[in-house]
């Protein structure tokens, strides 16, 4: 037996596809810095850009193949970023798609633009998910494994609790992460409603379910407070689905909430259902596969998994294949949940950011650079807390103090600064005797000598002037740049 041949065939299931949008939510972190773009995929998370957590995660799962989307004006700064950053098996194909910023492209368009380049089923993520220690991507395409040839799942979605730490979280006023309340059977581990705020009947208070749903699935559990990770395993029949329904736009607020009714609908799956049909003798097909490829097992990076059995032939919207039956189309096609403990995170706003850095800080490996030429740049005499991070070829200088804070790479710290709880990207300049408190700092800012910022944020290249008191700003490159004074206009 080729087991070469087995491993690249499992490898080969999955193709990955990464959202990498503005990140609005992240201004002005995510402001462009002059001519030159400060994508959200590139956001330094403990020094490490966001983009790399969720590529490693991939590739401990065995995908090779990722499809990486990004705004057009940002795929110049990621393609220089994977081919000189990026250290991988990883194959990545960066493509782009111009979009307006304020408004954005909605992930079902993306699909639906990017769907001839995705052959197989796959993985939508973002590229801000941070997962748990224990939570592998392997555990989620193992369940979509199973599901699919049980019992026809067309999506494994992935949602977590939302964050309650006993600490404060800075800077929470800046874009607290939403929360949804979701129904679900705990029993069948399927997922029933997703409160989508934009719904007309949705209120905020109330909610609506059909009696259909209740009387198919008694054993229903309402949880509130969860979050969706924005992680979808899906045949690649969804694509399909997709194209028959072209005003959809949003995946989370039209697309789910919509396939979710396909269980109980029955005018829905009469339309829709053959374009996710599963393949028939499925549960065979999955017993001879686990005995086929047993013996290739132990090459394998996780346990041994089957392969998916061959999916019938995918058929447009408006083509019914002769050889099913209308009896046929009315199979069970569901949304299967796996419900995360607490530990997962997006990265999708400041406090979010605040948050996770704050966490992997506190179980930071080491705190210094190990290179000694690095190192010979500390002052003997500066005082770093060992929650902290500076980066590599940073200068710390005499008597300066570092408290539960990542200082990112080329950056100058002035001899007495003090700082706490901070953020600080590449190549920022913190003056001497400057004093900050709870800020993040964008990269090539400066912070002027003997200033005092408080829970500040500030955009790529701002210039704080020496002795100045800030608090509580997001402070941006326009706000300084323009003239104190306007001429009246006649």
């Amino acid at each position: 037996m080729d087991l070469d041949g087995v491993k690249h065939e499992l490898e080969s299931e999955f193709i990955a596809i990464i959202l990498a949008g503005f990140g609005n939510d992240l201004r002005p972190l995510t402001s462009d810095y002059g001519d030159e773009a400060c994508p959200k995929a590139l956001l330094p998370l403990a020094n490490r850009p966001l983009l790399e957590y969720v590529l490693s995660w991939l590739e401990q799962s065995g995908i090779k193949d990722v499809l990486l989307i990004c705004p057009e004006t940002h795929r110049s700064t990621l393609h220089h970023h994977i081919n000189s950053e990026v250290s991988s098996s990883l194959r990545v194909d960066l493509q782009s798609l111009p979009e307006p910023q304020d408004a954005g492209v909605g992930t079902c368009t993306l699909l639906r633009h990017f769907s001839d380049r995705v052959k197989k089923d796959f993985v939508l993520l973002p590229c801000d998910f941070i997962p748990p220690p224990s939570f592998s991507l392997q555990m989620l395409l193992d369940r979509f494994r199973t599901d699919i040839v049980s019992d026809g799942a067309a999506v494994i979605t992935c949602w977590y609790p939302g964050p309650n730490s006993e600490h404060n979280q800075p800077l929470d006023e800046w874009g607290p992460s939403p929360y949804s309340s979701i129904l679900c059977d705990a029993l069948e581990e399927t997922l029933l409603y997703i409160d989508a705020s934009e719904d007309p009947e949705f209120n905020g208070e109330d909610f609506f379910f059909r009696t259909a749903m209740l009387t198919k699935h008694p054993r229903t559990k309402l949880l509130g407070g969860y979050q969706d990770s924005h992680i979808y395993v899906c045949q690649r029949a969804i694509l399909d689905t997709l194209c028959a329904k072209p005003r959809c736009l949003s995946f989370r607020e039209e697309f789910l909430p919509w396939l979710c009714k396909m269980n109980y609908q029955s005018n829905k799956k009469q339309k829709y259902g053959y374009v996710l049909q599963p393949s028939l003798n499925a549960p065979q097909n999955l017993a001879l596969e686990h005995s086929t490829h047993h013996a290739g097992a132990h090459m394998l990076p996780s346990p041994a998994y089957a392969t998916r059995p061959q999916r019938q032939p995918n058929y447009s919207a408006t083509q019914i294949p002769s050889n099913r039956s209308a009896n046929e189309k009315s199979l069970s096609l569901r949304i299967g949940i796996v419900l995360l403990s607490a530990g997962a995170f997006r990265v999708n706003s400041i406090s979010s950011l605040f948050e996770v850095n704050r966490r992997i800080l506190l179980n930071v490996a080491y705190t210094l650079p190990l290179d000694p030429k690095d190192r010979s740049l500390i002052d003997s005499k500066a005082q770093i807390s060992v929650d902290s991070i500076v980066g590599s070829s940073t200068q710390v200088s005499e008597r300066a103090m570092i408290k539960k804070s990542t200082i990112g790479r080329h950056c100058k710290i002035g001899k007495q600064a003090r700082i706490t709880n901070c953020i600080l990207f590449d190549h920022c300049i913190v003056e001497e005797g400057a004093r900050l408190d709870s800020c993040i700092l964008g990269k090539n800012s400066k912070i002027g000598a003997m200033s005092e910022i408080t829970r500040c944020i500030t955009q790529a290249g701002y210039e704080v002037t020496s002795r100045e008191s800030i608090k509580g700003e997001k402070l941006e490159v326009s706000d300084w740049m323009a003239p104190s004074n306007f001429p009246e206009l006649e």
